[in-house]
């Protein structure tokens, strides 16, 4: 087992695992920007290295930074947490270079499910159902009608090297199609620096349902039930909770069997989730997220297992604690993103917090950097925390988080608790009968009622 850890990343995901290696016995490294000298994870580490000023790119997406402040302090492994060098394969395979282990898969499997094309391939090779579209990138306007005809309009036109709704553009008909085409590849050639685009179709009221696994990179891999992901804004999750309430339990197994075969004739190593579109009782295979999510407290939950202990002991060269027969999903759990964010129109808000108190009690889990008296950086993600909560059922879940919504304090900046307050009173929310068009309706009727 490693005995130093650098923990590669910022915020409640650096604090997350830092206490993952703390119960583990392993030392810790923080690293940090000039903004974030006051952070949580600064100052519970065992030892903490500035590694440039605030801007991201000059700070935790520098590599030659990072290393060097492993290679100074003698950490065996890095951990990237999520966000920024977390699925960076020249990362991943600097790391190994300079004689230190990357806590989570290859640099090959990275690569491969990091392009959607390529992610799409492998994935029809190993048996996964998708989304019906193109095959491959499509490069022409002509070829883009093509397919479109052949698998019927709306059709969806997607970034290969794309995520977070950019490079996203929907055709209603032949007559959008170019448009759409151009609009994309311009918005991927912006934004990742990759052209690249292909066609799938449109479904038009699915659910985001999603597979959480884990590999021992020898061909061992177990899956832990499903998360329902469908709450989102602009492509950006808001809340989530395990089990879907759409997903019967045969469901749930009979895909994740599939997702675990699939993976485990790759002999994928670490954490990763496999992302479906699920519509009429049917999974479309998406993207797969070669790292650990953000949500990923709502799985711990359910299925009483520590996922970043995981991905340590695995990327230690151990066994993993538990075998599939071992995972049982039990009760239900909800997340709720907190950002530091205007509940009417999202506007970012950093700035002090003056006071926060967290809520507690049975069931009751909040994975959180920020303290009364800690100034939120304008530099970075305005996620400050995450409200969790676990209960025998779906309602009585529902009747935690709206208790533990209300406990929780948050001054001095806006947060998205008001707002999360309403989702869960929804009829929509509970009913568990939503898509992923359901928060941005939800939230129009809201801004057109306040008006």
């Amino acid at each position: 087992m490693f005995s130093k850890i650098l923990i590669a990343n910022r915020g409640e995901i650096a604090l997350r695992v830092l206490r993952a290696c703390r119960e583990m016995g392993i030392r810790t490294v923080a690293v940090h920007s000039t903004a974030d000298a006051d952070a949580m994870h600064v100052r519970l580490a065992d030892e903490a290295i500035c590694i440039g000023p605030p801007s991201s790119k000059d700070s935790y997406l520098n590599i030659p930074a990072i290393l060097s402040a492993a290679t100074l302090t003698g950490a065996e492994a890095i951990h990237p947490g999520y966000g920024f060098l977390a699925e960076n394969a020249d990362f991943a395979e600097t790391v190994e270079a300079h004689g230190m282990t990357f806590i989570g898969p290859s640099p090959e499997h990275m690569r491969t499910m990091g392009d959607k094309i390529s992610a799409k391939t492998t994935m029809q090779m190993l048996g996964v159902p998708l989304v019906p579209g193109s095959d491959g990138a499509v490069e022409d306007v002509a070829t883009a009608k093509e397919v479109a005809a052949k698998i019927c309009y709306p059709v969806l036109i997607k970034a290969a090297a794309g995520g977070g709704g950019r490079g996203m553009k929907v055709a209603q008909n032949e007559g959008e199609i170019e448009n759409a085409w151009q609009m994309a590849r311009a918005e991927a050639r912006a934004a990742f620096g990759n052209d690249a685009v292909y066609i799938e179709k449109y479904l038009d009221k699915p659910r985001h349902v999603e597979i959480q696994v884990m590999g021992d990179g020898k061909g061992e891999v177990v899956y832990y039930g499903d998360r329902d992901c469908s709450l989102q804004r602009r492509h950006q999750k808001v809340l989530e909770e395990a089990g879907s309430p759409a997903v019967t339990p045969e469901e749930r197994d009979e895909i994740g069997t599939i997702v675990a075969n699939a993976l485990a004739k790759m002999k994928y190593s670490g954490a990763g989730t496999i992302e479906f579109l699920y519509q009429d009782k049917q999974f479309c295979f998406i993207e797969m997220n070669t790292r650990l999510q953000v949500e990923h407290p709502v799985t711990e939950m359910v299925c009483n297992v520590d996922l970043v202990r995981e991905q340590i002991m695995v990327a230690a060269g151990e066994k993993m604690s538990h075998r599939q027969e071992d995972i049982h999903v039990t009760g239900h759990a909800i997340e709720c993103r907190i950002n530091a964010e205007n509940s009417d129109n999202f506007a970012p808000c950093p700035g002090l917090i003056t006071i926060f108190h967290a809520p507690g009690g049975p069931g009751v889990r909040v994975d959180s950097a920020i303290y009364s008296g800690y100034k939120i950086p304008p530099y970075y993600d305005s996620m400050i925390g995450k409200l969790i909560v676990h209960a025998p059922t779906r309602p009585q879940a529902i009747a935690r988080m709206q208790r533990a919504l209300q406990e929780c304090v948050v001054e001095g900046v806006d947060t998205l608790i008001p707002l999360h307050r309403k989702i869960l009173a929804s009829e929509e929310f509970q009913s568990g009968v939503y898509t992923i068009h359901t928060l941005e309706e939800f939230v129009e009727r809201l801004s057109k009622a306040s008006a």
